[in-house]
């Protein structure tokens, strides 16, 4: 499939640069069997089944940017730690990108606040690895000296409000560099009229990762490698999809990433079903993929070009989503990951299942 099939213009007055003062405030552009539908997110009571199993991502954003200062010569340096090597605690090994006005080359040393980083080595690709020195722990020093990793196309720097709203109301396990934005909608009040209504919630945990992101640069969409991140699916997550399979009902992912995270545990021999999976996944879902775990999805609007719109397009249908996303500009609905959302109850007939 060629990459400019999921080429479209997004104006700049269309991106959400601030979210709404309440959390499930958003429109919601409904993509059904009879068409499109003009609705708000807090109408998911009437939309989601009551017999579902609605799944959320419950990793948690890090303040993983910091802006630091070359040592000794204190010049500037921004760092982006994208993911640890090894195990948690004072001293870490990170994947990292860097910008600074002199290259950042092994042995550089660099300091923000009482955070120690020094430089140990990069990738053709500019990807740096790196060492981090934190008392007690690099965790909490980032809470400390660290900024939420908004968007870049934000433009403008992190806030108060950012530390608050960029972080799902059920973030618990700290990995990503990015919000799973799709639940940023789910205030608790709406959770409680979901569960009031026979709505189970299940959990899974995949760490977002900035290759989410990226744009898709090759020609044919095939071509594209897709990054790895880390995930975590449950023995009790295992048995929720069991339960509701038994019982007839529906699994409903909230956001790309769960998507990701249940197709990757599929078990094969058990259609619709799901394995316990601890480790890490490269599954680049595409026009072609074979949904075998996820019956509904609610989205928010993406970036042109990117994996995310590629998955949506695989679980909607390539020509609706265009379609959608027209009426949706048109209609003035707010993109990205500030912005509305998208609630796609069916998922498109697909042929092919695409491999890892």
């Amino acid at each position: 499939m060629r990459t400019e099939l999921l080429d479209y213009d997004l104006p700049r007055d269309r991106i959400a640069l601030r979210p709404l003062a309440e959390r499930d405030a958003a429109r919601l552009l409904v993509l059904g069997a009879r068409g499109i539908e003009h609705r708000a997110v807090r109408d998911l009571v009437e939309l989601v089944p009551s017999d579902s199993l609605l799944v959320v991502n419950d990793t948690r954003v890090l303040r993983a940017r910091l802006l630091g200062q070359r040592q000794p010569s204190g010049g500037k340096v921004e760092i982006l730690l994208l993911e640890r090597e090894g195990a948690a605690g004072a001293r870490e090994h990170w994947q990292a990108l860097g910008r600074a006005s002199k290259p950042l080359r092994a042995g550089t040393r660099i300091t923000a606040g009482d955070i120690e980083i020094e430089v140990l080595g990069n990738d053709a690709q500019g990807t740096l690895r790196v060492l981090v020195r934190a008392e007690p722990d690099t965790e909490a020093a980032l809470e400390r000296h660290g900024h939420v990793p908004i968007p870049p196309y934000l433009e403008r720097e992190d806030d108060a409000e950012d530390v608050d709203r960029y972080q799902t109301i059920y973030a618990r396990h700290a990995g990503s560099v990015a919000a799973p934005t799709a639940g940023l909608h789910f205030s608790d009040a709406l959770l409680s009229r979901l569960r009031d209504r026979g709505v189970e919630m299940g959990r899974v945990t995949l760490h977002v990762g900035l290759g989410t992101f990226r744009p898709v640069m090759v020609e044919e969409l095939d071509q594209h490698v897709m990054h790895h991140e880390r995930l975590h699916v449950s023995t009790d997550l295992c048995e929720q999809v069991a339960r509701v399979r038994a019982r007839g009902g529906r699994v409903v992912a909230v956001g790309t990433t769960v998507v990701r995270a249940l197709e990757s545990a599929h078990d094969e021999a058990r259609p619709g079903q799901i394995l316990p999976r601890d480790g890490q996944t490269n599954l680049f879902i595409r026009p072609g993929y074979r949904f075998g775990v996820v019956d509904a999805l609610l989205t928010n609007f993406h970036m042109p070009t990117s994996t995310l719109l590629a998955l949506v397009s695989a679980f909607a249908g390539l020509e609706r989503l265009r379609d959608a996303y027209a009426v949706a500009l048109a209609e003035g609905y707010r993109f990205l990951s500030y912005g509305d959302a998208m609630w796609i109850p069916e998922r498109s007939g697909a042929s092919d299942r695409a491999s890892e």
